[in-house]
């Protein structure tokens, strides 16, 4: 490693570890990711220890990197029996359990000093990997630190009522030398720039910036501590919520069309033809958006609702509206199964006022355009001219709309409907001077909106329409195989009575390769029972279709397969004859998961359903149920009762309630997953905020941010604020856009 050389761009916070700590110190501070005085300082105790409060133990396993607090109960120093040298060992405990201490040495002489170091009753920090020898966990030659030491007595007696901060730590750095490197870091720093306001550190109590880092890892006391963290919390909200405020800002200096409501337009008509009467809440959220998009300001409005709670039908209102002042309207789906689902759907509702220029179109009507990227080129074609003239009001469509040469002249306002499938850059390359509506079926916890989506209005729909019927939900243990034979008689007897069966699989094939799986799989294999993929193989659509076709209780019903890997005319074909009837049973991989629509369905059956997210399964469930008729869902599983599979469903059989199910599922996971805390990016981590509980300070941080972003836009006021969100990892900034 090069020697680091002085240099005059370096401040207090961007010193090399080398020039602070010495090269052997820096380099295992390097393995961990810290390079600076700055990562340092912001690699924080993850939790605190007290003297006479002994770590526990019992959490060590072997192989991990462990600090453990405790008092030695027994030593031995010994020859070793089959070869030269001698051996201590050491027994430690913690109160209720012991773990056990080796050194070796050929010389006795060091090994006597640890000997009289270690004495029984001696309490110390002990750090080191966890390996096993006889089947005993053990320590070999740890690192410790005696925490009574007669040498240090005036500054123990300083320190007896102080906590020991734990970090995380490694072999070769464990947590009490990463204490004295943090030291050694905190006293070569004078101060560190603040990045909240001052007034609202006022408002809200909470100490400044170098105060909270140096009591963070110093604390005199746990009360300190916790004030120290909630600052920091403070902090990650304030900088998260100034990202997005800045967004909004950025996106109000835009100028959208405005496109104010016509009488005696294409919009009027519709609502004078609708079959049945909006949910109050569709008026109400209509009202909302109708106001947003008669404005020159973009609208930036995420739509939230429930499966089944009529999001297509608000945003088509929208739509028309847009089309009534002469503009386009663009719905972006994210699969080609469903942009077809909401072409068919959107020409039924409209009927003659979608078929402008046709035979029997409506002389105040417009066209409904579909552009998805299995069109033969002569159709795209003619579907890129009728889009770039203007004839196409409404247009739906996939990534194809994205492509480079689709030409929208008159784009108004775009409609993204599961949003989360869609990056920012896909998105922004419609217009960034479109109304943007972005819809998502799967609820979010408020929290969560106001940490993911704080630069966008939330409009929320919890009625359901009215004839939506219930669906019943049971879990089906693999185990019961009665249980399982019975599902199958209970599909034939909803095909008898005239119903459709979703078979939901996990895989596509029994190739057994990770390419298998669909492409929207959602369950991570953290949270997948150990041990699945060794009791039987994952369902797959083609196995359990060849499977069904031969089971006694389904014979003579036609069984079709659906699945991502299908040409879109084999799709379409299957769904056609599911919808008909033909084959009442469709096998089918999560391709069905969202917006299509077949009234008839009024079962099924989810295979291998604890490798699904619990947000997926809600989604899969609301595809049945849509008719006049109850719907049943059975979920199969092996997961292990007890396991997080098992809780996950358990709670999606509880209820039909997708805000409901979406706090469980915020439970369940924790916020990491949900702000990204695992992508790359050291300073973006979120450590002190949780999503779950901290619901009052994203709050006050939100008010606060859109404060200081209406008075000071570009934080000429707080320069090290504004450093800070330029430092902040784009995959990370992103994500809060795409999650």
């Amino acid at each position: 490693m090069t020697s680091a050389v002085r240099s005059d761009a370096w401040d207090e916070l961007s010193m090399p570890l080398e020039r602070l700590l010495g090269k052997a110190s820096a380099k295992q501070l390097a393995s961990m990711g810290l390079h600076t005085a700055y990562d340092a300082l912001y690699h924080f105790p993850f939790r605190l220890a007290h003297r006479g409060e002994l770590m526990p133990i019992a959490a060590a396993g072997e192989g991990e990197a462990v600090t453990v607090i405790a008092r030695v109960l027994r030593t031995n120093l010994r020859p070793m029996n089959s070869r030269r040298g001698h051996i201590l060992s050491v027994d430690i405990s913690d109160g209720s359990h012991e773990l056990a201490l080796t050194f070796f040495s050929r010389n006795p002489r060091p090994l006597h000093w640890h000997a009289s170091r270690l004495s029984v009753g001696t309490v110390a920090i002990f750090s080191g990997t966890v390996s096993s020898y006889r089947g005993k966990l053990q320590l070999a030659h740890p690192d410790y630190e005696l925490i009574d030491d007669e040498e240090n007595m005036e500054e123990d007696i300083a320190k007896a009522t102080r906590p020991i901060p734990i970090y995380h730590a490694t072999a070769k750095m464990p947590s009490w030398k990463i204490a004295k490197a943090v030291a050694t870091v905190l006293a070569s720093v004078s101060d560190i720039p603040e990045l909240l306001p001052e007034d609202y550190l006022k408002e809200h109590n909470l100490p400044g910036r170098f105060s909270a880092i140096h009591t963070l890892h110093a604390p005199d006391n746990d009360e300190e501590w916790r004030r120290a963290a909630r600052r920091l919390a403070h902090e990650e909200a304030f900088v998260l919520q100034t990202v997005l405020a800045q967004r909004s800002w950025e996106a109000d200096k835009l100028e959208a069309r405005a496109c104010p409501p016509r009488t005696g337009g294409i919009a009027e008509a519709f609502d004078a033809q609708l079959p049945y009467t909006l949910t109050d809440g569709q008026k109400q959220v209509g009202e909302e958006i109708s106001a947003d998009i008669t404005q020159t300001r973009p609208m930036r409005r995420l739509l939230q609702g429930d499966v089944g709670s009529g999001k297509t039908i608000v945003a088509l209102r929208a739509m028309l509206q847009a089309v009534d002042s002469g503009g386009q309207a663009v719905l972006l789906a994210p699969t080609e199964v469903l942009a077809r689902q909401h072409f068919d759907t959107i020409e039924q509702l409209l009927g003659p006022l979608g078929m402008a220029g046709m035979i029997g179109g409506a002389d105040n009507g417009t066209r409904i355009e579909l552009l998805t990227g299995s069109l033969s080129a002569p159709a795209r074609q003619k579907a890129l001219m009728r889009i770039s003239s203007g004839e196409a009001g409404i247009i739906i469509g996939t990534h194809a709309l994205l492509y480079e040469g689709v030409a929208i002249p008159q784009l108004a306002l775009v409609v993204v409907d599961e949003q989360h499938r869609f990056g920012v850059d896909q998105r922004s390359a419609l217009g960034a001077q479109a109304h943007t509506l972005v819809m998502t079926a799967t609820p979010i916890p408020r929290t969560v909106a106001m940490s993911l989506f704080g630069d966008l209005e939330v409009s929320v729909l919890r009625e359901l329409p009215a004839g939506r019927k219930e669906v019943s939900t049971t879990v089906v243990p693999y185990a019961k195989q009665a249980w399982v034979e019975r599902a199958w008689q209970r599909a034939r007897e909803e095909v008898e009575n005239d119903g459709r069966v979703y078979v939901v699989c996990p895989r596509i094939g029994d190739e057994g390769d990770d390419a298998a799986f669909e492409e929207n799989f959602m369950a991570s294999e953290s949270e997948l029972p150990e041990g699945e993929g060794e009791k039987r193989p994952l369902a797959s659509v083609v196995g359990t279709a060849q499977q069904l076709a031969s089971n006694p209780a389904l014979e003579g019903v036609t069984i079709g397969i659906m699945h991502g890997r299908l040409s879109a005319d084999e799709k379409r074909a299957a769904m056609s004859d599911f919808s008909s009837g033909q084959t009442p049973i469709l096998v089918s991989t999560t391709v069905i998961e969202v917006g299509v629509d077949v009234p008839e369905a009024t079962m099924m059956v989810i295979m291998d359903a604890d490798r699904f997210g619990l947000s997926q399964l809600h989604q899969l469930r609301g595809r049945i149920g849509r008719g006049g008729r109850e719907g049943l869902c059975l979920a199969l599983t092996d997961a292990p009762e007890g396991s997080l599979a098992a809780q996950r469903l358990a709670a999606f059989a509880s209820t039909t309630d997708g805000f409901v199910l979406a706090e469980e599922d915020l439970q369940l996971r924790g916020e990491g997953d949900i702000l990204g805390a695992s992508q790359s990016g050291r300073r973006t981590h979120i450590r002190f905020l949780s999503i779950i509980k901290d619901a009052d300070i994203i709050s006050a941080a939100r008010e606060g941010a859109r404060a200081l972003i209406a008075r000071d836009p570009e934080l000429t006021s707080l320069p090290e604020l504004a450093k800070e969100i330029s430092r902040m990892d784009e995959g990370q900034a992103d994500y809060l856009e795409k999650s």
